[in-house]
């Protein structure tokens, strides 16, 4: 089983960056996947949440219309596209697949640092 996050990197205020989470060894499309930031000193935030189909999605205030979450289960892949980045969205990105049953897989995480 992995979770594999990639597309993290520095990127200047105002950017923009797409993240991708690479899911193997288990059923993608059964999981609801949610990716959390956590910055330095910081507590884990959960960023956006995508239902297993792909049809209901999640952001809190912080990042709502600026960030989208997506999936492609023929791919066994998600995604999160960062519009507008600001330096607080500076933080490691971790990608988090759960199921039904509590099956919970976690990435290794992707930093993105946002600075001039």
């Amino acid at each position: 089983v992995q979770l594999v996050e990639s597309g993290g990197g520095l990127v200047q205020p105002g950017g923009t960056l797409r993240l991708s989470c690479a899911a193997s060894g288990f059923t993608f499309s059964r999981y609801v996947v949610r990716w959390y930031r956590q910055a330095p000193g910081k507590e884990r935030e959960l960023v956006s949440t995508i239902t297993s189909a792909g049809t209901t999605s999640y952001y809190p205030d912080s990042v709502k219309g600026r960030f989208t979450i997506s999936r492609d289960n023929g791919k066994n892949t998600a995604y999160l596209q960062m519009n507008s980045l600001k330096p607080e969205d500076t933080a490691v990105y971790y990608c988090n697949a759960r199921s039904s049953i509590n099956n919970d897989y976690w990435g290794q995480g992707t930093q993105v640092t946002v600075s001039s």
